[in-house]
């Protein structure tokens, strides 16, 4: 189903609209970059040679998706010979992915396991969903038993699962965005921790020193965002929520920027996005569109391509720039130790290092400035969108902490943190806007929830545990009233069963 006939028929756009074709891109072989690690240069064109005030760049797309490690959903690059012998042909003999599929690791009884290509494990009763298994651990320590210790130590909170991955066919819309535009096989999430942690890096450049998914006081967290930044620029900027916002942990005084996400849709449609727009899926448990185990990845792959598609139908897409990421690696295996960044709570104690970032996660930027069939090697974190936002609106230098008494920044990680706008053109890589693929990707329907989370009964998987109902930590603060509380009024989107088909919470 198109966008627009999804949209129409939840009553979002009104009229009959004409619509073309599928956007399919032509033209020539590419850019002829070199694909080496570090800054990417040598073309009169890329983005950071020149001034913030000219780039083409206007406005900023970042969806942030949950729980999924860089070799659990991309690795398949690193073995992609069309995909490979591609980019060799565009920038150069020395291209290559840094991704790795299979991971072994040895378990608590002694015997080592190997991962398995998930789809197609036998004897999973839900393989897209990961039924019957634990949610994967993804805490503060136990990510650091799992670096210290492999993804099956003691601490790790993982069985097997933890070492599954996806093929290109599992993930349609991601493989076709990763394969048309700009991978980052060195971005790592922002902490060696959990979910709230990493979020708030993404819009303040810090936790505030919390290790844990904890909410605020209804006055929510107190340090500064870049959601305030902006403002203070006049730079518009919203954030659209599906269900619970985690804009919402900053309290009642962000309640200006957030917006219900048919009004994305619709702003998008109208030519009415702002600078800079985030965009969050939908978190409740029979209503997921986010990935985090036991989501069904299918409805998250539904969920991008609409949003996705949304931007690329709009008047915003040709000076565009889609960010899509993960918030953290969820516990799933990934073969590349995570880096220490600089950080104003870094600590010679690991248990208390801020600095110590956490593994790999699915990261590509798409644009018609996006490199086609790109990988960037640099270390990137989720303040490099921070970092980026800063330069194109806010007068950050292109790169480097800039002067001694500068004021752009949020803290001493964004202030660091890698401009991910050096991996993009100062002009388009080809004479139109086209992305190269055809936007109704056709993706299966998903399943119904697992038994653990509500669902009906299935088959047990083999080797599996029985799992807690793995609920998303932001349902906490439903359960515990925070975002009654401030304001918030918690209830999924009417567009939510078009992504989750009949696995839809009907008491939603």
């Amino acid at each position: 189903m198109h966008r627009r006939e999804l949209l129409r028929q939840a009553g979002l756009l009104g009229g009959a609209v004409a619509l073309g074709g599928p956007r399919l891109l032509t033209g020539g072989s590419g850019d002829g970059e070199d694909g080496r690690a570090g800054r990417v240069t040598g073309s009169p064109r890329d983005l950071l040679d020149g001034q913030a005030s000219d780039a083409p760049i206007d406005t900023v797309v970042v969806v942030m998706m949950e729980n999924r490690s860089f070799d659990h959903y991309l690795g398949w690059l690193g073995r992609d010979d069309d995909y490979l012998e591609k980019g060799r042909r565009r920038h150069g003999r020395r291209f290559r992915v840094n991704g790795r599929q299979r991971h072994e690791a040895v378990g608590p009884d002694g015997v080592t396991v190997t991962g398995e290509a998930w789809a197609d494990r036998a004897g999973e009763p839900n393989p897209f969903r990961g039924c019957g298994h634990p949610d994967p651990g993804h805490s503060w320590d136990q990510g650091r038993a799992q670096r210290d210790g492999g993804f099956l130590a003691p601490g790790s909170g993982n069985d097997a699962f933890a070492l599954g991955y996806f093929e290109a066919e599992s993930v349609p819309f991601i493989s076709r965005l990763a394969r048309e535009f700009t991978v980052f096989d060195a971005w790592h999430a922002s902490v060696l921790g959990p979910t709230f942690p990493n979020r708030e890096y993404l819009h303040s450049g810090q936790s505030g020193g919390h290790k844990v998914n904890d909410f605020p006081t209804s006055d929510g967290f107190p340090w500064e965002t870049i959601w305030e930044r902006l403002a203070g620029a006049n730079v518009p900027a919203k954030y659209y929520w599906t269900d619970l916002p985690a804009l919402g942990l900053w309290g009642p005084r962000h309640a200006g920027f957030m917006h219900d996400i048919e009004d994305y849709f619709t702003d998008a449609e109208a030519g009415r996005l702002p600078n800079v727009v985030m965009v969050d899926p939908a978190f409740l448990t029979g209503n997921r569109t986010d990935d985090h185990p036991h989501a069904d990845i299918r409805a998250g792959q539904a969920f991008l391509r609409d949003v996705f598609a949304a931007f690329v139908e709009s008047p915003h897409w040709e000076s565009g720039l889609f960010i899509l990421t993960y918030d953290e690696w969820g516990g799933f295996a990934d073969h590349v130790v995570p880096p220490v960044l600089p950080d104003d709570l870094a600590s010679p104690n690991d248990g208390d290092n801020f600095g110590q970032a956490g593994f790999r996660v699915p990261t590509v930027v798409a644009s018609p400035y996006a490199r086609r069939g790109f990988v960037d090697h640099r270390t990137y974190d989720h303040t490099s969108i921070l970092r980026f936002l800063e330069w194109r609106f806010l007068g950050a230098p292109p790169e480097g902490p800039g002067k001694a008494r500068a004021d752009w920044f949020l803290t001493t990680r964004d202030r660091n943190a890698k401009n991910l706008g050096a991996s993009l053109l100062g002009a388009r890589r080809d004479a139109d806007a086209d992305v190269g693929f055809d936007l109704d990707v056709t993706i299966a329907p998903p399943s119904a929830p697992c038994p653990e989370d509500g669902g009906p009964p299935l088959p047990v998987a083999s080797g599996a545990t029985t799992p807690a109902l793995a609920t998303h930590a932001l349902e906490d603060g439903l359960d515990n009233g925070y975002f009654e509380r401030i304001g918030h009024d918690v209830r999924p989107s009417a567009l939510v069963p078009r992504w989750v088909g009949a696995a839809a919470n009907a008491s939603w």
